[in-house]
């Protein structure tokens, strides 16, 4: 894995003094604090001047027109894993997904049902995308299959083991 988070995306420009709205993909705004630096999917490091959260604008230093503005429209902004452990202050039971991917997925019996392949954000919940141990995949059930990130089905994230702990996941793989 590389060391890169998706954190945003720079949409339209606003006024003429080198404001771009930003598409905040991150639970954490608090990183787009002045000094903060990203790096865009074209290699430019973008340092904030100011961000305002209520109508979700941004200013970079060197971006004082319109013109450079748009330079930066559509462009996905990216931290480092170090720097999203610094400015990111985690809850009880919530984890980064970066470190979720990858984890093993156990049932209530111990066996193991796959590995947390990717996760995706529904409105209702996020989801961990699995990918089907072999073992499984060879009693014919799907490669791939969803679990809800709720209590219901989540019990332990031993992140130190990489090891997720569930119950009642082998129902939902067998019904996918």
């Amino acid at each position: 894995m590389d060391n890169k988070v998706f954190t945003a995306k720079l949409g339209k420009t606003v006024g003429l003094a080198g404001l771009v709205k930003v598409h905040i993909e991150s639970d954490f705004p608090e990183q787009f604090r002045v000094g903060s630096s990203f790096v865009t999917n074209k290699k430019i490091t973008l340092t904030v001047e100011t961000f305002n959260q209520k109508n979700n604008t941004i200013k970079f230093e060197g971006i004082n027109s319109i013109d450079d503005a748009k330079k930066l429209v559509n462009q996905e902004l990216f931290s480092s894993i170090e720097q999203t452990r610094d400015t990111c202050n985690l809850g009880k039971k919530q984890f980064f997904w970066f470190d979720i991917i990858g984890c093993k997925i156990f049932d209530e019996d111990e066996k193991c049902l796959g590995e947390v392949k990717d996760i995706h954000r529904y409105p209702i919940s996020d989801y961990l995308e699995i990918d089907t141990s072999e073992d499984l995949v060879k009693q014919e059930l799907p490669k791939v299959f969803l679990v809800p990130y709720i209590d219901q089905y989540i019990l332990k994230v031993d992140l130190e083991n990489k090891i997720i702990h569930t119950i009642d996941c082998l129902a939902i793989l067998e019904n996918s």
